[in-house]
């Protein structure tokens, strides 16, 4: 099934509001962008899920989908994915949800508990694989337009090797002709990766946030970048993304 396939309902200002499903664990395009999110920028502890997000639009989808109404909102520093001498002041909305989740989560999903080693198997999503590497692009990824190439820059940057290594896997499977490069160290100690020169981005944005107007699982402000950095790079119109 489609996120376009799924029915949602609008909030107050005109924005869909995602589905809560019945169980967090449960396979569905909200379940697959919820850890999506999660495991590019959360962690689990014993009785805590913690997901950040740098965007209203994509918090409010996720407390929709978690069932909270409580969120953090601060201004927090971030070093630069790839030079961490550049840093910026970002907003952040922080959520959690309370409970066992956590502990099945690790277990179904082989996210990393209480800082041990994940082993993240996703195979359970894989029918939502663009919700899932939307949530991951969003949490984990960069979007840039080169002006030396005039190409759409998309990489992944995270600190553990493994989340990259599955991530390129998701990848290589995914609809559109995208692969990843071979993995590098970042200058703050982490790991990196990009699409290939030859990948199809215009194709994969496409795929990626396909159905979004009608399930809200998305940032406003990366699908918005995204679109404006394939837009200058092919010298056409790729829609609204949505």
């Amino acid at each position: 099934m489609s996120d376009a396939d799924r029915e949602t309902a609008s909030g107050g200002d005109g924005e869909p509001t995602p589905n809560s499903p019945p169980d967090l664990l449960g396979a569905s395009p909200e379940t697959a962008y919820f850890w999506g999110r999660v495991a590019g920028d959360g962690e689990l502890e014993s009785d805590c899920v913690t997901v950040r997000v740098g965007d209203e639009t994509a918090a409010d989808a996720l407390a929709a989908i978690a069932g909270v109404d409580r969120r953090n909102r601060s201004v927090e520093a971030r070093e630069s994915a790839h030079d961490a001498s550049i840093v910026r002041f970002e907003e952040e909305y922080e959520l959690q949800v309370f409970g066992a989740l956590a502990d099945r989560a690790g277990a179904a999903l082989g996210l990393p508990l209480a800082g041990q080693p994940g082993g993240y198997r996703f195979d359970a999503l894989a029918e939502h694989r663009a919700a899932l590497l939307r949530g991951l692009l969003e949490a984990c990824g960069t979007i840039c337009f080169r002006e030396s190439s005039n190409s759409v820059g998309i990489s992944f940057v995270h600190d553990d090797e493994r989340l990259l290594e599955t991530i390129r896997t998701l990848l290589a499977d995914a609809e559109p002709d995208v692969r990843g490069d071979d993995l590098s160290e970042t200058s703050s100690g982490g790991y990196w990766f990009g699409l290939a020169d030859d990948a199809d981005a215009a194709g994969f944005a496409r795929w990626l946030y396909a159905g979004t107007d009608e399930t809200g699982l998305y940032s406003a402000e990366r699908r918005q970048k995204l679109r404006r950095s394939v837009e200058r790079a092919t010298g056409g119109d790729v829609g609204e993304l949505s």
